[in-house]
């Protein structure tokens, strides 16, 4: 912990310098290193290390191991490789901390990858990429760096089939690293922290070993131990080679043969073990990919879905190089500089939210540090047995002060126009960066400030392979529980096979036979007060990547399709999975399918006591029509739209504009009613059930053209609960551009919104950040994908802000209890005006600021009658209440709506959300008279 502190106070102490440039605006001026000329290998050498700009302020330390180990290597500049040649002829390539590659380069690895080249890789490789690139390194690593660790830690020997790595003490010793997550397949962890869980500090696999720290870092590790795994896995990979082309010996001279790149100056600083922010004097790191994926990379390896989702995060992208001059438009400039005040708007807000509460149980608290308090009347146990602050989102010991703070992030905000007018790019992309992560850093992620909201989680198959049995579950809904998630979709039906053991599927998963995790599910969150939704994939019937998992052919169309052919579909080739993809679809057309997923269905809520049911894959395949590839060519839909119009649709073409519209609303109409039938009929069963949808947020018209999802319709009828579109993006601003659209939509009936945010490669502050946008928005809460991917220090900051409460009543969730979660969240929302009226930050005369407490205290009441005894009486004096309240209130806020738009806007939007909260409780909730 002390080293962790100490790193972060330098780290601080960095920002606290930046914050003195960003006021004075003097222009930083980079330290240039010098290039030195290489001397060409007189021998062939067996390595190729690559040099990058990211590296480069570590290549003194990085050369030196080399040199000591004495192994001959070439120097590859990661800049020149445009095609599988430039990585050489070498046997083994290495990848010293290099975290950003583009889609050629990663191209380019793979087939040199697949000629038979091995591959050695150390730190967060590739973790700045393009979400495509980092899909394609996970698989060519076998597995990728999760998240940094928060101390020093001991590796230890583990179980390897690779007995002389075990047995050599100097491959053993205190790092400073990160854990690194293994693939499922074809993966072994070589060695492991020593720490909770012995989570995985190297991976290997036949052909790449991953080291879970930043090698050749004095900060991160000891040479000696660097340079015994080196030599452990170049060995390995050199035995494992043909004779001819076995390495006689690791030993000898060591010489460069690349006249391009050489040794840097040793730096000081720079990056470190934790992957903190290059000083200023760092070289330029390459600027992340921002357009959309090549169509070559997404060629090399099938995209899955989760692909899809990447290139559609990647179409909103708002990447912010350091230190790239590159020009910024006028668009840009703009989106910089709105982001920033956004950001500003949430700080702030957050901030407000923790004063007012704090001040309505009389705690006192300074700017600089708020003592725990609880919500209404919940108290958070967990924090109160153990406080908890995250380190690395304080601004602790500068003396900044979140006024101070603030105001010198407005300086930039003001002054970037400038900047960029006067073409200073790279000055105003530094002060931007700066500003954000000062800004990040006021946020009170040591304080409980979520209100009464669907905090779910999609608990993914793996994780509860992984888990193994009810004790092993048992840890995991126990995590979840402390860190206030209150829903879990629980992977039920994947790939075709059941998690349970079923009257009606043809096959449990092979992975969980002689088990039934969904039972030992729904006890488990129940004994914690959680909902258990099953989740499952509906139209999706097979996965070419669960057949590598469980060993059978890769082409296996599933346990349901492999009994029933007739029930496939197609694409206008002909093929079951359309080429780039991994999966088999079902024809939503054919009646025999649908009534076996009912079937299916009904027993999974009749049979075990859950909560809910999430529809995923509930669409066809992705298809571009504009390019000739096409789906949904089943016998039955062949047939029936034969029937329809004469015509037989794999005969149609996008051309033909009356015909192919006929085609695409006949397939979009067989998922929309699956979904009506799926609703009515469970319904019957189970009257209380929830049932959501997890859907693409593209918009309406694209989307129907390319998956034939229109879930606009089935949130107007009624049919689902929740929609939960995958708004899964790297940074809140492309979060918002995603979720934006669906949040102010007019068409989605009494059905409540609850956005995905995916954690994978997502900063711990940055989920906060996105949290924060969330509960700023007109929406109920929030769904995290996927619990593989909930580390410890979001474990931290969720206990902290959102923890289990200790209370003699449950708090209420949003889809089953509404009137009771309005009523709880606007007295939330009168808090935070008290707490403005009593410090004058509101201009108003006593007698305004007295009369709209009593429409607010009229309104107030009328939604705890409601939430205490719901009547359809109530309903109308709440709603009419509601109503006449914010007509005034924007009547009252005019003027504020000039100087803080933001938090205006804030209220306002809460005031929406208790609007939808009545009108889905109109719905849900049987009012007597």
């Amino acid at each position: 912990m002390k080293n962790r502190e100490k790193y972060h106070k330098k780290a601080n102490l960095q920002i606290k310098k930046a914050g003195f440039f960003i006021l004075s605006f003097n222009i930083l001026i980079l330290n240039s290193f010098s290039i030195l000329p290489v001397t060409a290998a007189t021998e062939e050498p067996i390595l190729s290390v690559v040099h990058s700009q990211e590296n480069a302020n570590q290549w003194t330390g990085i050369t030196d191991r080399l040199q000591a180990i004495g192994v001959k290597y070439c120097v590859i500049p990661l800049t020149d490789v445009k095609s599988v040649a430039d990585w050489g002829d070498r046997r083994v390539l290495f990848l010293p901390n290099v975290e950003t590659l583009t889609p050629t380069q990663a191209i380019a690895l793979e087939e040199w990858m697949s000629k038979g080249g091995r591959l050695i890789a150390s730190g967060p490789v590739g973790s700045l990429s393009a979400p495509g690139v980092r899909q394609l390194l996970r698989s060519l690593l076998g597995g990728y760096w999760g998240f940094s660790l928060s101390d020093t830690e001991q590796i230890k020997p583990t179980k390897t089939n690779i007995p002389e790595w075990a047995n050599q003490t100097q491959l053993f010793g205190k790092v400073r690293g990160g854990v690194v997550i293994p693939n499922d397949l074809g993966t072994e962890s070589a060695a492991v922290w020593n720490s909770k869980d012995n989570p995985a500090a190297v991976v290997t696999t036949e052909r790449s070993t991953l080291l879970g720290w930043r090698w050749g870092t004095d900060a991160a590790s000891a040479a000696g131990l660097d340079n015994a795994w080196l030599k452990a896995a170049l060995n390995h990979y050199l035995t494992a080679l043909p004779p001819s082309n076995r390495m006689k010996k690791i030993a000898g001279g060591s010489q460069n043969c690349s006249t391009t790149v050489a040794a840097a100056p040793r730096e000081q600083g720079g990056r470190g073990a934790q992957g903190g922010s290059s000083s200023p004097s760092s070289p330029t790191p390459p600027k992340t990919a921002t357009a959309p994926i090549p169509r070559a990379l997404t060629t090399v390896k099938p995209p899955s879905s989760q692909e899809a989702i990447d290139q559609l995060e990647q179409a909103v992208r708002l990447d912010v190089a350091p230190n790239s001059n590159e020009p910024i438009d006028n668009n840009e400039a703009i989106a910089l500089q709105q982001e920033l005040e956004n950001l500003i708007g949430r700080v702030e807000s957050a901030n407000l939210a923790v004063s007012a509460d704090a001040a309505n149980e009389g705690i006192a608290i300074s700017d600089d540090k708020q003592s725990s308090r609880h919500l209404d009347t919940y108290t958070p146990q967990s924090v109160k047995q153990q406080p908890t602050q995250l380190a690395s989102t304080k601004l602790g010991g500068l003396g900044i002060s979140k006024d101070q703070a603030l105001v010198q992030v407005r300086v930039i905000a003001k002054n970037l126009p400038q900047l960029i007018a006067q073409k200073n790019y790279a000055l105003a992309r530094q002060q931007w960066l700066v500003a954000k992560t000062i800004l990040w850093q006021q946020f009170p992620v040591d304080q409980r400030l979520a209100q009464p909201e669907i905090r779910a989680v999609w608990l993914d198959r793996g994780t509860i392979v992984r888990a193994g049995s009810k004790a092993g579950l048992a840890q995991i809904f126990d995590r979840l529980a402390q860190a206030g998630i209150n829903t879990v979709f629980f992977e039920t039906v994947n790939a075709g096979y059941t998690i349970y053991p079923s009257q009606v599927a043809k096959e449990q998963n092979p992975l969980t036979r002689g088990w039934d995790p969904l039972a030992d599910a729904v006890k488990l969150a129940h004994e914690r007060d959680m909902e258990l939704h099953a989740w499952v994939w509906t139209f999706a019937a097979g996965n070419q990547r669960h057949n590598q998992i469980i060993n059978v052919n890769l082409d296996y169309p599933g346990p349901v399709l492999a009994a029933h052919p007739d029930w496939a579909n197609y694409d206008n080739l002909g093929k079951m999975i359309p080429v780039g993809q991994t999966k088999p679809f079902f024809d939503p057309a054919n009646p025999e399918v649908r009534q076996y997923l009912l079937k299916l269905y009904e027993e999974i809520v009749t049979r075990y006591d859950v909560d809910g049911l999430q529809l995923d894959y509930i669409r066809y395949p992705f298809q571009d029509p504009s390019a000739g590839r096409t789906y949904g060519y089943g016998k039955a839909a062949r047939a029936q739209f034969q029937q329809l119009t004469g015509v037989d649709p794999i005969n149609i073409s996008p051309s033909q504009a009356d015909l192919w519209q006929k085609w695409t609303r006949f397939r979009t109409e067989q998922v929309d009613s699956f979904v009506a039938q799926v609703s009515q009929q469970l319904r019957q069963k189970r009257p209380n059930l929830i049932l959501s949808v997890a859907v693409f947020p593209l918009p309406e018209l694209e989307r129907i053209q390319k998956i034939q999802q229109n879930w606009e319709i089935w949130a107007r009828r009624g049919d689902v609960d929740l929609i939960v579109p995958m708004t899964y993006a790297l940074d809140t601003s492309r979060f918002q551009r995603l979720a934006q659209p669906w949040i102010a939509s007019k068409q989605l009936g009494a059905t409540l919104l609850v956005p995905g945010i995916r954690l994978l490669s997502l900063p711990t502050v940055g989920a906060f950040d996105q949290l924060q946008l969330v509960r700023d928005l007109p929406v109920s809460g929030y769904a995290l994908f996927a619990a593989e991917n909930f580390n410890n220090e979001l474990q931290k900051l969720f206990i902290s802000t959102q923890g289990k409460v200790q209370s003699t009543t449950s708090e209420p969730i949003p889809h089953r209890q509404p009137f009771q979660t309005a009523a709880i969240r606007y007295t939330a929302l009168q808090r935070e005006w008290k707490f403005v009226f009593q410090n004058h930050q509101l201009q108003r005369t006593a007698q305004t600021i007295s009369d709209f407490n009593n429409q607010a205290e009229v309104l107030r009441s009328a939604l705890n009658e409601l939430a205490v005894s719901p009547s359809p009486s109530k309903l109308v004096v709440a709603r009419a209440s509601l109503t006449r309240f914010q007509s005034q209130f924007r009547v009252l806020m005019s003027q504020e709506l000039k100087s803080n738009s933001y938090q205006v806007k804030v209220w306002e939007n809460r005031l929406v959300t208790i609007e939808r909260l009545l009108r889905y409780g109109e719905r849900r909730v049987q009012l007597r008279p």
